[in-house]
């Protein structure tokens, strides 16, 4: 069976070709990878429901239904969908003010921030919006991790240490579980130490097998068997059997601009956090991965996390490559995974009811403590000193003012730090290189030789409004600094744009060079320059024939003074 066109609907829905690609033999490779993945998302999602603040079934209803969702409309053919840390911390501390400590109304505002999720991935895939995945770059990915990490790791700490914890942030709760120390409960640190050892063992023993469900496993047993409940050993408590009622989310509770900032964020975290894991498997399997269709698979499953009064959800790296792991060929894996955890709700929750609290803030700890990368830190202040402080601002704005904030911050400083740094191009000032007839730029090769009574320059960077000021300074700072100059070359060939300030800079410098009886022309424009350029008058005061020229022409003397005689 032929896989369909690309043309007309076939290409919003994905299933349609991936299912009628489908060989037999792939089977059961998604069927381990489903049953795998639902071992691991079982403790995983239980863990991040407790620190979104939800019941702990929620989690489980959010990689079930979500999966389904994103498997109608996804792209990707390994990305496992469901609760994220990230996602959790913001929900926890942004849902909590708008509830106003109702527990009912609580659940209800997630839901409801999973369906607007949605909706706004519809508008965002309408509208082409892809772009977003490019507001928030690298550096700032690897702050904003290190501080969702730490943020989460600090959260987690007074469950695995028996004590009260509280506060509002990281250096908040920081202060209050230092004053709660004299209170840790020596039993409830050992459960939670031995779960965490036995978890990090696995990881690197045991990569790619479902440990974390074999030390839930264990602790269950344990705590059943030495009666730990009874002795004040926080425990999960009965979650409720069988399968979420699906409902449309209910509307009303908030005003639009109270939710808003709130599904914005999770759109934007998980939008990016899932493009780059699926990219990668995409790579990895050699397939192309449909950025724009990214916004429907997303939007899909939020939308049926919303249904099943789940809570926002998106595509994670640590799940998907436990998915891939585990040899997943098809988003069928996804599906399979999602029937193994129905069939989990609805016969095996009675076995979680003395599953340890410890134990759920060790498995978030474990999946969460890579997200503090130091070496690429590290490796950001040694190579770029721009990227190392666009990734402290996201690590102190999350650390300071919270997921959600922290990220929207981060994002608007890198935005400045872009335009700081693009108002600061390299201007090069060219000499030629000996026995090439080639020029290059004096300040970063030796031996080159200066130019006699000419000043060369080449901006690398287009000629924008925030940068002409800094170039034509630039440019006057060296006329002053030299003697018996006769011509002045603006090399355009590494500017691939202009704008009118660019124009009205070259115009300026012209005017000035002018009245210093020095000789102004411009080689190297492209093609939009060029017709910018002419536009602007600068035709009438430069010699257009020498726009296309290169540096390897520079004009004559005879060239000069006929120059100088036009101005």
């Amino acid at each position: 069976m032929s896989a369909p066109s690309d043309a007309g609907w076939w290409r919003f829905f994905p299933p349609a070709g991936w299912l009628a690609a489908y060989r037999g033999e792939w089977l059961p490779s998604d069927a381990i990878a489903g049953v795998t993945l639902a071992a691991y998302a079982i403790p995983v999602s239980l863990a991040y429901a407790a620190l979104a603040g939800l019941p702990p079934q929620i989690g489980v209803y959010g990689y079930m239904l979500g999966g389904i969702g994103y498997a109608l409309l996804g792209s990707s053919r390994q990305l496992a969908i469901g609760p994220t840390s990230a996602i959790s911390l913001m929900i926890a501390g942004t849902v909590g003010a708008l509830a106003g400590g109702d527990a009912v109304r609580y659940a209800q505002i997630a839901s409801l921030a999973a369906f607007s999720v949605a909706v706004l991935c519809l508008i965002a895939w309408l509208f082409k919006l892809s772009v977003l995945v490019r507001l928030v770059s690298d550096s700032i990915l690897v702050g904003f991790k290190a501080g969702a990490g730490l943020t989460i790791i600090m959260s987690q700490l007074p469950s695995l240490l028996g004590v009260a914890g509280g506060g509002h942030n990281f250096f908040d709760r920081a202060v209050k579980l230092f004053g709660q120390l004299g209170g840790v409960d020596p039993l409830v640190l050992g459960i939670g130490a031995v779960a965490l050892l036995l978890l990090l063992l696995g990881e690197r023993l045991l990569p790619g097998k479902p440990v974390g469900i074999t030390v839930v496993a264990l602790a269950i047993a344990l705590a059943t068997l030495l009666g730990l409940p009874a002795l004040g050993v926080p425990v999960t408590g009965k979650i409720p059997e069988g399968l979420p009622a699906l409902a449309v989310p209910t509307f009303g509770l908030l005003e639009f601009d109270d939710l808003f900032p709130l599904a914005a964020g999770c759109v934007l975290l998980a939008y990016i956090e899932g493009v780059s894991a699926a990219r990668s498997f995409a790579a990895k399997h050699g397939y192309s991965l449909d950025v724009r269709q990214e916004f429907l698979g997303l939007g899909a499953a939020n939308l049926a996390a919303a249904f099943g009064h789940g809570y926002p959800v998106a595509g994670g790296l640590s799940q998907s490559a436990v998915n891939d792991n585990a040899g997943a060929r098809t988003p069928l894996a996804l599906v399979i995974c999602s029937v193994t955890l129905g069939l989990c709700l609805l016969f095996f929750t009675g076995l979680l009811t003395n599953l340890p609290k410890a134990v759920l803030a060790a498995i978030v700890f474990a999946a969460v403590y890579r997200l503090v990368d130091v070496r690429a830190l590290l490796r950001m202040w040694r190579v770029s000193r721009i990227d190392f402080y666009a990734a402290a601002i996201a690590l102190i704005s999350v650390l300071l003012l919270g997921i959600l904030q922290g990220v929207l911050l981060a994002s608007i400083a890198s935005i400045f730090l872009l335009l700081a740094r693009a108002s600061r191009p390299n201007v090069a000032f060219l000499g030629r290189l000996p026995g090439s007839g080639r020029y290059s730029d004096s300040a970063r090769h030796e031996g080159v030789e200066p130019l006699v009574g000419i000043i060369a320059f080449r901006p690398e960077a287009s000629l924008l409004y925030i940068n002409a000021e800094t170039i034509l300074e630039t440019v006057l700072t060296a006329l002053r600094r030299s003697s018996g100059v006769r011509l002045v070359v603006c090399d355009l060939s590494a500017s691939p744009y202009i704008d009118l300030a660019g124009a009205g800079m070259l115009h300026d410098l012209h005017d000035e060079l002018a009245s210093r009886g020095v000789t102004f022309c411009v080689v190297g424009a492209h093609a939009q320059l060029r017709d910018l350029l002419r536009a602007e008058g600068l035709a009438g005061k430069t010699d257009s024939d020498q726009w296309l020229r290169s540096l390897d022409s520079l004009p004559s003397d005879d060239e000069t003074h006929s120059a100088q005689r036009k101005a």
